[in-house]
């Protein structure tokens, strides 16, 4: 098993995420002789997990049952231990775009936190390209530095213990992309610009607040940064159902001869009830998620 690589069977020393519903999951270790408790009863690692193959339905002992998938970046996002607040999907899938990741891509990044973007980042640029990330707070660089290890991925990534603002990436002229996620990334644009390669590269800094986007705007005009834009990407998720529609009553045909009446039944276009159809449509969310961020993307000139 690995974040970067697809396995068909589960093995011992795995990391598996239990589906028990759309908005239910958790990450399981898989180990020999361990047990997981759900609300549908006790899985046993040995003979219901190891072994099988990912996507497997398995029977839990009160007779309920979960299905057991394959590791992703975006399931770990819905289901990882919260350190931090975290990036979604949404802007991650935003993110890794605009900076244009690709295999083989070195990517910088500040503040690591619960390492949800990072395995977003580790699948783009595998299995030839490098992340360095830097994170402020020690606990919190240790146990995302071990998450990487357990999650096979630990020789794609680099992790620092470090403050950005003052130490920066521990790396110069090499990264093609730059991503800062710190209350204050404009004191972090110039050490940015120095990882970043000479022959250009990209940058991104995720703030919360319109005046952290101002000032870091500024400090990037400063320092001769070219295509500067801010962006805020907001999910708009409709409802599909099924609803049962009348057909339009568009009264007698003209074109047709008038006829006796003979005591048939009229044409169902001139029924009182006219006949209806059912069919799918969708409608918009009367509340959806609001603000998460702003998303501030800029290029470093070729010298």
């Amino acid at each position: 098993m690995s974040f970067v690589e697809y396995s068909d069977f589960i093995q011992d020393g795995d990391v598996a995420i239990i589906y028990l519903g759309h908005d239910s999951m958790m990450p399981v270790k898989v180990q020999q002789g361990a047990q997981t408790q759900t609300r549908y009863g006790v899985i046993r690692h040995s003979t219901d997990l190891i072994g099988q193959r990912y996507g497997s339905k398995v029977t839990c002992s009160k007779g309920g049952w979960v299905h057991v998938l394959h590791p992703t970046p975006e399931l770990w996002t819905v289901c990882l231990p919260h350190r931090t607040q975290i990036l979604y999907t949404t802007d991650i899938a935003t993110i890794t775009m605009m900076l244009e990741l690709k295999p083989g891509s070195i990517v910088c990044e500040s503040g690591t936190g619960s390492g949800s973007l990072s395995h977003g980042i580790l699948r783009t640029i595998a299995p030839t390209g490098h992340l360095h990330t830097v994170e402020f707070h020690q606990q919190r660089a240790e146990k995302v530095a071990e998450e990487f290890k357990e999650h096979r991925v630990g020789h794609l990534v680099t992790v620092r213990n470090q403050d950005v603002c003052k130490d920066g990436f521990g790396v110069t002229g090499v990264a093609d992309a730059v991503f800062l996620d710190i209350p204050s990334p404009w004191e972090a644009v110039g050490h940015a610009k120095a990882a970043l390669k000479t022959q250009g590269g990209r940058l991104c800094s995720f703030s919360p607040c319109i005046e952290q986007v101002q000032r870091t705007c500024e400090v990037l005009t400063d320092h001769g940064f070219e295509e500067i834009s801010t962006m805020e990407v907001l999910l708009r998720v409709h409802d599909v159902r099924t609803v049962p529609l009348p057909l339009p009553d568009f009264g007698p045909d003209p074109s047709a001869q008038t006829q006796p009446e003979t005591g048939e039944e009229p044409h169902p276009m001139c029924s009182p009830n006219p006949p209806s159809i059912t069919m799918k449509t969708t409608t918009p969310p009367r509340e959806m998620p609001g603000h998460t961020g702003y998303l501030t993307f800029a290029t470093k000139p070729r010298t």
